[in-house]
């Protein structure tokens, strides 16, 4: 019971990060959230992501994948993916 890590979500985790970059409250960031349009990012915000993201899940985010991840749900969804895949 004690001492054992509570496992956290690539969803959870992923929002943290999201919140941190943007320096907004965890709470506002949720997984239907668009980026630009509910959460007010900026291009400089979705490279610090991108670098974070690729740090913390150590995955590669190709450029070409950056312009379709415009949900928290979609790199959600992308992580999982790059990380099943290896």
């Amino acid at each position: 019971m004690f001492g054992k890590k509570k496992e956290v979500s690539v969803s959870d985790e992923v929002r943290k990060i999201i919140a941190d970059t943007l320096e907004i409250d965890v709470k506002e960031v949720k997984e239907e959230s668009n980026l630009i349009a509910d959460l007010g990012m900026e291009s400089l915000d979705l490279v610090d992501l991108v670098v974070a993201f690729e740090e913390k899940y150590k995955v590669t985010i190709d450029d070409k994948d950056v312009k379709k991840l415009q949900t928290v749900k979609d790199i959600v969804t992308y992580i999982e993916n790059k990380k099943e895949a290896k």
